[in-house]
């Protein structure tokens, strides 16, 4: 067997896991990249097979394959950040805590919001006076703004509601940032964000542009199993806000 045929391996594992992907009903449309990645590898089966490249100009592929190089040490250089913020905590007594927002159900908070949750209730009932902002606005497939759901929580794990301040206007992380500074002063007031592991990254790089500059994180969990498509989309995500100006 050619050795190009190796490609349907991780062909194969890109469709498999973006149906995966698309199965947990999460409201974007992410799953579709894992679907284009599969393409791509199946489409190169027959290019390597027939030696594509020798018809194109030496130029060409030369500059094709230092743009190749290049991009995967971005990638693996941004995502070696990302992995490196896994196990941020913060300082003890912060002034504010703002929990930023995901998916909400009728019947409570997702899987990646829970976790957020669970961490920033955990902290909040061992830092009595730290202030917690929660933040996220209501999107066109959730039955209630996602601040006052996660205020619900927050409040049946024992969390006073008087302590909960609601942000719920923002659509992103970028508008999570914005719009909780008009509760606190961000230039002065200690604040951690809480968010889930692969995400600390862009949202401490989205907070510092925003104008927070005693800021720190505390990192959620997340499920393992969907760490590779949360990952990607966190490297995409970085590069849009980057090129976006959000950081």
């Amino acid at each position: 067997m050619k050795w190009e045929w190796l490609l349907l391996i991780p062909a194969t594992f890109c469709i498999l896991y973006g149906i995966m992907v698309l199965g947990i009903g999460s409201g974007t449309g992410f799953f579709l990249v894992w679907f284009l990645l599969g393409g791509l590898f199946l489409l190169l089966i027959p290019a390597i097979g027939l030696r594509i490249w020798m018809y194109i100009p030496r130029p060409v592929t030369v500059g094709l394959a230092v743009l190749l190089t290049a991009g995967i040490v971005i990638f693996l250089t941004v995502e070696g950040k990302i992995l490196g913020c896994f196990g941020s905590v913060p300082e003890k007594d912060l002034d504010y805590l703002i929990v930023l927002g995901a998916q909400v159900y009728e019947s409570g908070p997702s899987v990646v919001l829970q976790y957020r949750l669970d961490a920033a209730a955990e902290y909040l009932l061992e830092n009595p006076r730290t202030q917690c902002i929660v933040t996220g606005g209501q999107g066109y497939n959730e039955p209630f703004a996602e601040a006052e759901g996660m205020r619900d929580y927050l409040v049946s794990k024992g969390i006073g509601g008087e302590r909960i301040l609601l942000e719920d206007k923002a659509g992103n992380t970028r508008e999570n940032m914005v719009f909780s500074a008009a509760f606190l002063d961000p230039a002065k007031d200690r604040t951690g964000i809480v968010t889930n592991n692969f995400h600390v990254f862009r949202a401490l790089r989205l907070a510092k542009k925003a104008g927070y500059e005693k800021v720190s994180a505390l990192s959620a969990g997340s499920t393992p199993l969907f760490l590779p498509n949360n990952l990607l989309r966190e490297f995409l995500g970085l590069v849009k806000d980057l090129l976006a100006g959000n950081i």
